[in-house]
């Protein structure tokens, strides 16, 4: 294979609020931890085991003004974006490195109902598209739904 790929695909729960810093040109970047779990269970010792990881996530211009806007913490929430490291100078001199996860896609997984947001009732999931060039228009809305979960879904 002669090509690249950098894509993270993440599932997880919001670990803070969207943390928004807004630039003199007009532009602004929201950031915000996610976390996932991986569950299972110590055969030695027969007790669920559960690991999490935190994801430095990074949301641009108008994306970052929509999950300002409709993501609260602990909402659930899918991103898909690519890996970006960091470095910087920290006060102290020191050298500083972070790897974030630079969004291109989303959707919101948790409900209004779900998140007890004080907004309107019943608001359905959202779904919007992220690039570094091209700001998000409005949120796409689907109707309503009546689905039952499925317990054998592997996520």
């Amino acid at each position: 294979m002669s090509g690249t790929l950098n894509k993270v695909m993440l599932i997880g729960h919001l670990g803070d609020e969207v943390k928004m810093h807004y630039f003199e040109g007009g532009g602004c970047i929201g950031r915000f931890p996610i976390a996932t779990n991986e569950t299972y269970t110590n055969k030695q010792t027969g007790e669920k085991v559960t690991n999490t990881d935190w994801h430095n996530v990074v949301v641009r211009n108008k994306a970052a003004e929509i999950c300002e806007k409709y993501l609260n913490k602990g909402d659930k929430v899918y991103v898909e974006g690519r890996l970006k490291n960091r470095q910087w100078q920290g006060e102290d001199g020191n050298t500083r490195y972070t790897t974030e996860v630079h969004v291109q896609d989303f959707t919101f997984l948790t409900t209004k109902n779900e998140s007890g947001a004080n907004t309107q009732p019943s608001q359905p999931n959202t779904t919007a598209q992220a690039t570094s060039n091209n700001p998000v228009s409005t949120p796409a809305v689907a109707p309503a739904q009546n689905v039952e979960e499925d317990d054998d879904l592997p996520f």
